[in-house]
């Protein structure tokens, strides 16, 4: 997966750009790179992307205005790259939908790391072997999660899209139904990360997933939160 992989850098640092594209082509990624939005906007219309590397301290259309447009028209990965050491840039930017982050100044391994895990969690999941048939479908609650190829469907058949960060929770709350998750638990099962900064990010992504399935994201029925535990998935499910 990583060898074919189309990495798209944001940043308005040409030294930066040339940095990550000589590096991640040395690890046999393709990579273009971007000033700014306009710049990223077109490179996504004409190419396929991956993953976007893409700096928060962009002048004009920043980083986090970015993350929104993103996930507003697409389900690429997105890691942040970052100079702030303010969890709270951290944590609206993976609100906002982005997979992971990097503060700079960062070591080149941990980046090509957390590329490989972020295409692990998109392109694996997304890519439907050819000749598989019909994907292993969940059903709850009148939803329907195709877990292949990660979609979810509304009881009257229509899409609702979700984030990378959105998906890899329902689908860990759907292989653990009637079970209080610890958020540590949640954390490390969709980032591969320990708490901190995190923990209030699980939160944040738990709100915006229910928003989605949920007939009253105030009142919810579907995912509980259980004081001091974690949270519970109360739907009974079915397979196909």
């Amino acid at each position: 997966m990583t060898s074919s992989a189309h990495i798209l850098v944001v940043d308005d640092e040409p030294a930066i750009g040339d940095l990550i594209r000589n590096y991640l082509t040395r690890h046999s990624m393709r990579v273009s790179v971007a000033s700014g939005g306009a710049d990223m906007r077109r490179i996504m219309a004409q190419d396929k992307i991956d993953v976007v590397l893409l700096d928060l301290g962009l002048p004009g259309e920043d980083g986090l205005s970015l993350t929104r447009h993103i996930r507003a028209h697409s389900d690429v990965g997105v890691i942040i790259v970052t100079g702030s050491g303010e969890p709270v840039d951290r944590i609206v930017g993976l609100e906002l939908g982005a997979d992971d982050f990097v503060s700079k100044p960062f070591d080149l391994r941990e980046l090509l790391a957390r590329i490989r895990s972020v295409l692990r969690r998109t392109g694996a999941a997304r890519a439907r072997p050819e000749g598989s048939g019909q994907a292993p479908v969940a059903h709850f609650a009148g939803w329907r999660l195709e877990t292949l190829s990660r979609r979810l469907f509304s009881a009257g058949g229509a899409e609702v899209l979700l984030t990378t960060g959105e998906y890899e929770l329902l689908k860990v709350f759907v292989d653990n139904p009637n079970k209080i998750l610890s958020r540590d638990h949640l954390l490390q099962e969709t980032r591969n990360r320990d708490s901190g900064p995190f923990d209030r990010a699980i939160d944040m992504q738990i709100a915006r997933l229910r928003r989605k399935i949920e007939a009253d994201a105030d009142h919810p029925v579907l995912i509980k939160s259980v004081r001091g535990a974690g949270y519970i998935f109360t739907p009974v499910i079915e397979c196909s």
